[in-house]
């Protein structure tokens, strides 16, 4: 039997808040947009909050009418993304195979390492000690057979808890939980569900497969084998990535141009510090434009290969300046790069000034992997 981990940073971007602004602790904090606006969602909120109801996707609208004296925080997404990046150096360190499933989760396969770490759950204790002694973030931790069953044991005692299911007793600690347990069991399927008498996922194992096939499809098989403890054994490999891409949905229509251009250039320098992180260089450059009516546009063009914040820059800006034809209100703005080649050192060799713009970037990058992405930055050209 495999032995599958499954790390979730409890309301991650919240704890972060936190650690930025410890008066946060202990109050309903909701990351997400802005109320007064009444636009956008509700990306994280913390446990204090969800006692009033509120919960992720939520609209702003509505987490605002059920807790109106909650603290509303746009939040620092850089932030976010440096957090993740200082967990996964934690967990690399253990783990022989690793799959990140989003900016706050993890699978890791400790399958054949008891005799390396002992027991399976006194090891995961002390991963989450490790994370919180380090950077104060608290986690829960699910262990299980399969990628499903760690997945449910990692919400099953939230929050900063680990839950271990033994091999074989899946079923039968599946058995008396909620249907809407099961990943991937929705709004619509609940309903479904509920209409059909299945409330404990007890109920659907007790059905024939052929029941769920007739009545849900191939998705109905699914949710009778994750149901009766089936699930995924083997973590996906890493992959390449094909894109990097930042956008920006402002709070508020925009229709000054300066604005634009100056938060393009912020997710032009953004999306390069994530190519030098690779050592990558891009091909590619792409923006997307949506007018304050959802009109949306993407401009691409292809250069010779780069790295250079100033050189993107340079060509999205193009882009945009002839995508931007209508004298209607910006709702969002991004760049997106594609088609990626390794840096070579040989490539700016005979190029003084390239290196040294080169090295000059990768020396920001170093500072910003550390501090943070706002600890240095540039101006745009005639600015100082």
């Amino acid at each position: 039997m495999r032995t599958i981990f499954h790390l979730d940073l409890d309301t991650f971007f919240v704890s972060v808040e936190r650690i930025i602004d410890p008066s946060l602790n202990g109050k309903p904090v909701i990351v997400g947009g802005d109320p007064k606006e009444g636009r956008g969602v509700v990306a994280a909120c913390s446990y204090e909050a969800r006692e009033y109801g509120l919960h992720s996707a939520m609209p702003i609208k509505q987490a605002y009418r059920l807790c109106p004296n909650g603290l509303y925080i746009h939040g620092h997404h850089d932030e976010y993304g440096r957090y993740s990046k200082a967990v996964k150096s934690i967990l690399e360190k253990y783990a022989p195979m690793m799959e990140q499933a989003s900016i706050d989760e993890f699978y890791m396969d400790f399958t054949g390492t008891k005799h390396i770490y002992g027991s399976m759950y006194d090891f995961a204790k002390s991963l989450q000690k490790e994370i919180w002694d380090q950077l104060q973030l608290p986690c829960s931790i699910g262990i299980g057979g399969h990628k499903t069953i760690a997945k449910i044991c990692s919400d099953y005692a939230k929050p900063n808890g680990v839950t271990f299911v033994m091999p074989g007793m899946e079923k039968e600690f599946l058995a008396p939980l909620p249907v809407e347990t099961i990943p991937g069991v929705g709004k619509v399927t609940l309903e479904q569900m509920h209409n059909k008498g299945f409330y404990k996922i007890g109920d659907i194992a007790a059905m024939p497969q052929d029941y769920f096939a007739v009545a849900f499809g191939k998705y109905g098989i699914d949710i009778w084998e994750k149901a009766n403890g089936k699930g995924k054994q083997y973590l996906n490999p890493p992959q390449e990535r094909k894109s990097i891409s930042k956008e920006r949905t402002f709070s508020k229509d925009i229709v000054n141009q300066k604005v634009i251009e100056a938060k393009l250039f912020e997710l032009t320098g953004k999306v390069c510090q994530i190519l030098r992180d690779r050592n990558w260089q891009t091909t590619t450059i792409s923006i997307k434009l949506r007018y304050s009516d959802f009109i949306t546009l993407t401009r691409a063009k292809t250069i010779p290969a780069t790295d250079d914040d100033k050189e993107v820059f340079e060509t999205a800006l193009n882009l945009f300046r002839k995508a931007y034809t209508r004298r209607v209100g910006i709702r969002l703005i991004g760049v997106h790069l594609t088609n990626f080649s390794e840096f070579s050192e040989q490539e700016a060799l005979f190029e003084d000034e390239k290196l040294t713009r080169k090295k000059m970037f990768r020396a920001v990058n170093k500072i910003r992997d550390k501090f943070g992405y706002s600890s240095i930055g540039f101006l745009p050209e005639g600015k100082s």
